[in-house]
């Protein structure tokens, strides 16, 4: 989804980069022969060579997937509609001592789908894991739901989705293999009053998944869903609401609605999930649907908190 973002602290990196400089050789030289290249991999990112397409990453859960990739050594592009926020998440991510790439495309556009997947193919080499994550959403029950809003929301989503790794799987094919990591939601397993376009887009998003699993998992090609929880970003805050109220809402929302953890997602909590997924970590893990929600599935059903809408 195209939410805010909150960029991930390297400190420890920073911290540690001096005595592993300092010992690189030493280190290098005790190592056996094969098992050196592999630590000089690890101290360059565990993503280091590896190139990533990101949609909808102009903020939230998309930028702080990005961050995380090119802090672990990926070349990253992304897109968004939201040009100008584009560009500063490209910015940070530079400044940070990442690569990244911002191609304005919006995901309703088959042509300019394409055109971004190639695009970042072009520029560094070829195309190794694509995270499918832009999203919309309307609240409102069915009856109220215009056409034009469903559509908007079907099209954002679904066939965003399906219009991404229509023109991912090509590139992964040519690489021998790769991950698709899309973003599903836990509303497509717990479903609210007023989200009917959004739960039916998102168990769409499940349904693609499910399938390009199977048609491609003999080519080398996992593709996984990820089910994020309610996650603190502008997708979810009402716009305008001053921040110690903000607080108060989520403070009251979280004991209500995560049964587990009893608190809103962060979305570098998030990203960390999805460069798991796309790790050799999960080499075994395709077709699934895995929900980050905090336990918010595993228990009750949403309640929003006294004197609030929704």
């Amino acid at each position: 989804m195209d939410q805010r973002p909150a960029t991930r602290p390297i400190g420890r990196r920073a911290m540690l980069g001096g005595a592993l400089a300092t010992g690189a050789a030493g280190l290098a030289g005790a190592l056996p022969a094969e098992a050196a290249p592999h630590e000089s991999r690890r101290r360059r990112g565990r993503f280091a060579g590896k190139v990533v397409a990101i949609t909808g990453a102009t903020s939230g859960i998309g930028a702080a997937t990005a961050k995380a990739f090119a802090a672990q050594g990926a070349k990253v592009g992304f897109c968004g509609r939201r040009q100008e926020l584009g560009r500063e998440v490209e910015r940070q991510i530079r400044a940070a001592g990442g690569e990244a790439t911002y191609l304005r495309a919006d995901v309703r556009v088959p042509e300019q789908v394409q055109s971004f997947v190639d695009g970042v193919a072009r520029r560094y080499g070829g195309l190794h894991i694509a995270f499918n994550n832009a999203g919309v959403t309307v609240d409102r029950p069915p009856h109220e739901i215009t056409v034009e809003q469903w559509d908007d929301v079907q099209h954002t989503n679904a066939r965003g989705v399906f219009l991404a790794v229509k023109y991912e799987v090509p590139h992964l094919l040519s690489a021998g293999g790769g991950v698709i990591i899309c973003t599903a939601s836990s509303a497509a397993e717990q479903a609210r009053p007023t989200g009917a376009a959004y739960t039916a887009s998102k168990r769409a998003i499940q349904g693609v998944v499910q399938a390009g699993a199977l048609a491609y998992g003999t080519h080398g090609i996992r593709i996984n869903a990820i089910l994020p929880g309610t996650t603190d970003t502008a997708f979810v805050r009402p716009p305008g609401i001053p921040d110690p109220d903000w607080e108060r809402f989520k403070d009251a929302w979280g004991p209500l609605n995560v049964d587990g953890m009893e608190r809103m997602a962060m979305p570098e909590e998030i990203a960390s999930a999805v460069l798991a997924l796309a790790s050799d970590d999960f080499g075994y893990l395709t077709g699934a649907s895995v929900p980050v929600d905090g336990g918010a599935t595993a228990g009750r059903r949403m309640t929003m908190p006294p004197g609030f809408g929704g």
